[in-house]
């Protein structure tokens, strides 16, 4: 009785030491302090090696573990929240777990597998109520919250982030207790840091999360803790405008929501990952720190809290990617394009970790097909051009509307010439390629390649059109108008720089050309018909009578021609002035002295030189059908 009475006394000093010991070391010098006062508890005999019972051993871990198994079930029982004696519940779950690694060496011996699978069990409620405890404190502490800038003020243009305007705030029933879910506002400066709880929540949070992730809890404590956490962005989208919507909603929007939706799109991406998601990372960091595997529990928490949140934002923008691609929406789907270029910086410092890895691809994936989208609105434009009837010809020869539609257009489309120079580049699109500061324009770019392609669409549609006339000099007239725009559409706007002075040169000559072709078939035969090859009566009063139908009914039908630029139109006039009425003037001149004609010459002159330039001066005035206004 006495031996087997000392060995149990050995069993359960090696048992002591062991607890007490938090490492090897204080393990030592305890033994140590037992053996100095009594050689029975030497270091070798309190050692496992010195205890050969394996029954004393087994003894004395049912003892430790019917111990903790009181202490719990105490605190479990307790109506009190475990966080009211916070020090001593989380110090038993300490020796409790520190007991199951000690022993679980041996888990293969049957009465210790038994404890252990009974300490499992113990710790495993003892980590629901922990759970239970955890969810506690974020809901409470989500009640009051803090938002400061980086330079440590308060306010924002006099209110803070989250002022309600006035508005009550919104409630919510939660088991019967009322409580405000914080959410945030759309904001204009993003130099914001929220503190979403406060510290003396965030240190208890870290206490009890250290303890469920050394009893292997931590993907639960991650599931709450995200949770709790992504209401909270849920509710901060949904106030700054954005909503929930299905690629096929989106695609069903009427064109004028969705511009709106956009904007507000814009607005919550730009909070969301330059505010909202960065504070939840810096929460998740403040919770978890210290603690071991700290940085992966981190990292799971904060891609459960941000992951919903993000993959509503990318949706968004990947349903407009796969949208409709007409030509009016580029503007917009530019706007999503370059939002996206912006934040993908955000997305890669933010998520850059093994579990949110996905979402960085995901966003560079819709980013690029976002320029996917531009360059397809692009061949829907040129498609556009192509397909324009040929046969809608302008009455008058006048400007033509795909003239001024594609013109404007592209005016447009030119003050974003960066991105679109980007998005037209040979490779994959990288964010390394985009030039931020070079702000030239280049006449030899991807962009200026794509520019001068769909203006020589336009420039052949238009050819083709200006076959429908016809009157030769009516075809000229409508590609001087036409050509006329053009160039000048580009000479004052970035399409100049874009196209380069050749292209300028080359197309004024083109429209010289069409001035030369548009006099020689109006003009020559009338001028021919005031040449004096012969003074004879006869032949000159033909030709005068020829010249004065001939005259008349020119002037008469380009009357209704318009030339919708009065610099051309004056242009044109004086280029007929030049000719015609010196040789008018000689030729009544010379038919005035003709003995035969002279004495009834005014009987023959229908027109006098003031008449003829009174004459030009109604010519190109066009009609209200002509298209004529200029824009």
């Amino acid at each position: 009785m006495a031996e087997n009475g000392e060995e149990k006394l050995l069993a359960v000093a090696r048992h002591i030491a062991k607890t007490l010991g938090q490492t090897n070391n204080m393990a030592d010098d305890i033994l140590q302090i037992f053996s100095n006062f009594d050689g029975r508890f030497s270091k070798e005999k309190l050692s496992d090696e010195g205890v050969g019972n394996d029954t004393v051993r087994c003894a004395a871990l049912e003892q430790t573990v019917n111990s903790l198994d009181r202490q719990i079930s105490d605190h479990l029982s307790s109506e009190n929240s475990v966080c009211c004696n916070s020090t001593a519940f989380l110090s038993t779950v300490d020796e409790l777990v520190s007991t199951i690694e000690d022993w679980s060496p041996l888990s293969d011996d049957k009465v210790v597998g038994a404890c252990l699978q009974r300490a499992d069990d113990i710790l495993q409620q003892a980590m629901f109520r922990a759970e239970e405890e955890f969810r506690s404190l974020m809901e409470i502490g989500g009640e009051s919250f803090d938002v400061t800038r980086n330079s440590d003020e308060l306010t924002q243009n006099g209110s803070s982030l989250y002022d309600s305007n006035g508005e009550e705030d919104e409630e919510e029933e939660i088991d019967g207790d009322e409580y405000v879910i914080p959410v945030a506002k759309a904001v204009v400066d993003y130099n914001v840091v929220i503190d979403a709880l406060p510290p003396a929540t965030v240190n208890d949070l870290r206490e009890i999360a250290k303890r469920m992730i050394a009893a292997g809890f931590g993907k639960e404590c991650s599931h709450v803790y995200g949770g709790c956490r992504r209401e909270f962005l849920e509710e901060s989208l949904s106030r700054l405008g954005l909503q929930k919507l299905s690629i096929s909603e989106v695609h069903k929007m009427p064109w004028q929501e969705l511009e709106d939706e956009i904007e507000r799109w814009i607005k919550a991406s730009n909070v969301a990952l330059k505010i909202l998601f960065p504070s939840e990372r810096r929460l998740c960091d403040r919770v978890f720190s210290g603690l071991s595997s700290s940085s992966a529990a981190a990292d799971l928490s904060f891609m459960e809290v941000c992951r919903g949140a993000v993959i509503q934002l990318l949706n968004f923008a990947d349903a407009v990617a796969i949208g409709s691609r007409s030509p009016e929406r580029l503007f917009r789907v530019l706007d999503v394009f370059e939002t996206m270029r912006d934040l993908i910086p955000e997305f890669e410092s933010l998520f850059s970790d093994q579990y949110c890895s996905f979402l960085v691809n995901e966003a560079i994936t819709i980013w690029k097909r976002l320029g996917e989208a531009i360059r397809g609105i692009f061949i829907e434009l040129e498609n556009l051009i192509s397909r324009d009837p040929v046969k809608a010809i302008v009455p008058g020869g006048g400007l033509h509307p795909i003239t001024r539609y594609v013109m404007n257009y592209l005016r447009a489309v030119c003050r974003s010439y960066q991105t679109l120079e980007l998005v037209f580049q040979d490779n994959a699109l990288t964010l390394k390629d985009y030039p931020k500061h070079d702000d030239r324009l280049q006449s030899n770019s991807s962009f200026s390649v794509q520019i001068s392609w769909v203006m020589d669409l336009l420039e052949r549609n238009l050819e083709a059109k200006s076959k429908i006339y016809k009157d030769p000099a009516l075809c000229s007239v409508f590609m001087m108008n036409n050509g006329r725009y053009i160039v000048q559409k580009t000479k004052d706007s970035e399409l100049g720089t874009l196209l380069g002075d050749d292209w300028i040169r080359k197309h004024t000559a083109k429209i010289r050309q069409c001035h030369m072709n548009y006099q020689r078939s109006s003009w020559n035969k009338l001028f021919g018909l005031l040449k004096v090859e012969t003074m004879a009566a006869k032949p000159m009063k033909e030709k005068l009578k020829m010249f004065n139908l001939h005259f008349e009914e020119i002037c008469r039908v380009q009357s209704q021609w318009f030339v919708f630029d009065e610099q051309l139109r004056e242009e044109l006039r004086i280029s007929i002035e030049k000719i015609l009425l010196p040789a008018y003037g000689s030729f009544i001149g010379r038919f005035r002295i003709v003995p035969e004609l002279a004495k009834n010459s005014d009987k023959y002159i229908k027109f006098g030189i003031e008449d003829v330039e009174a004459r030009l001066t109604t010519l190109f005035q066009g009609s209200s059908g002509s298209n004529g206004v200029r824009k």
